[in-house]
């Protein structure tokens, strides 16, 4: 089958000689995928022990074309998204609802859930940019997709609409909030427009591309500020804020920020950290004294240039985690109904999985627009 074949830092392509996934365990599923999406963190080699070989992706739908003989929850022939973190279901963590941090999918693991098509920190698992692929614990994460969703609204739930909805939520915004988005990529533009349906009264979205920064205005009707037109992004805010601060701060840039030469040097050329915090740095020193600063962005486990005795000296709540998608899920799919919010509007090209490597450059290097690319495997006729 073809199969995304990590090479290495800003090397990927088609494998045309992948083996066919099979069935490993009676709680497996064996899925044909019909949408995958792209993410850039593994493609620059800012995630440790991302492997060559990997098959990446972990935004995915597909058709169930086999189960194990212990699933009871899928049949043969239904069409489902499927959570980019893999939960057990029935650990402490997943009673919890904390699915992104199950303790079964990677039992070596202190932190992080099992994910799909990601690094080996993560289990290792192959990912959903193919034409198939193996579902552990299948009765638990795969979701149905409703006759009246479309495939491209659904793909979008596995991770980047989840991510930004929890990154809006862990913000605790009450009616009237200035909240602060760091961040227009596809899950800054979903923590912008959630948090404007959870009552904010004023979303500030801080990037450095024009177009992004239109496109978030367009879709989530809040104000966005391109960071390299000002002095000090950190003064700027708080000039806009009456110099008390934002109510709340999200990060949804992580460990690829730009805006800092020392963290850029350091953190994404050296690799000595794990990768630019400034995203993180100008939301702690953004936020009022008391606020909360929400973190989804993408970070390693080894260290950063945080203002941690800001942090502590200004009493902010600090909330982060890896979307809990199964939590979310239905909740996002009445959104959708409601008419509220179509997330397919972010994907703005469609692209072969044979043409893998070029829709990565054309990501990674936000050419000709491009907020988010879909890949369709050559068999996906919908």
């Amino acid at each position: 089958m073809i199969a995304t074949n990590y090479r290495g830092p800003y090397r990927i392509r088609a494998d045309r000689d992948k083996s066919l996934p099979k069935i490993e365990h009676p709680n497996d599923a064996i899925i044909r995928v019909t949408r995958s999406l792209i993410c850039g963190h593994l493609y620059h080699g800012l995630v440790p022990d991302c492997r060559v070989g990997s098959v990446f992706g972990h935004e995915f739908t597909g058709v169930v074309e086999e189960i194990g003989k212990s699933v009871k929850n899928l049949k043969v022939g239904d069409h489902v998204v499927v959570p980019f973190n893999i939960a057990c279901g029935s650990c402490l963590f997943c009673k919890h609802q904390l699915y992104g941090n199950c303790h079964e999918t990677v039992p070596q693991a202190s932190a992080m859930a099992g994910f799909f098509g990601y690094s080996h920190t993560t289990g290792g698992y192959d990912g959903g940019q193919a034409e198939y692929v193996r579902v552990p614990f299948a009765d638990v994460g795969p979701y149905l997709i409703p006759e009246d969703i479309s495939v491209d609204d659904a793909v979008l739930l596995a991770d980047a609409y989840p991510t930004g909805y929890q990154a809006a939520e862990m913000a605790d915004i009450t009616e009237g909030d200035t909240v602060v988005v760091f961040g227009a990529g596809p899950v800054g533009i979903f923590a912008a427009k959630s948090a404007q349906l959870m009552g904010a009264g004023r979303v500030i979205v801080i990037d450095r591309l024009e177009y992004r920064l239109e496109f978030v205005r367009r879709f989530a009707q809040c104000e966005a500020y391109n960071f390299e037109e000002m002095d000090d992004p950190v003064v700027f805010l708080k000039k806009e804020t009456d110099w008390m601060g934002a109510d709340a701060c999200i990060d949804a840039v992580g460990c690829e920020a730009s805006g800092s030469k020392l963290q850029g040097i350091l953190g994404v050329k050296m690799k000595i950290r794990s990768g630019s915090a400034v995203a993180l740095q100008w939301a702690i020193n953004s936020v009022k004294k008391g606020g909360t600063v929400s973190i989804v962005g993408v970070y390693g486990p080894t260290a950063n240039l945080v203002p941690i005795g800001n942090a502590v000296n200004k009493g902010i709540t600090i909330r982060s985690n890896q979307a809990s998608v199964k939590r979310h899920i239905p909740h996002l799919v009445e959104h959708i109904r409601e008419g509220r919010i179509r997330p397919s509007e972010i994907i703005t090209h469609r692209i072969p999985l044979e043409e893998v490597s070029d829709a990565y450059h054309l990501f990674s290097n936000k050419l000709d627009n491009c907020i988010k690319p879909v890949l369709i495997p050559p068999h996906a006729n919908m």
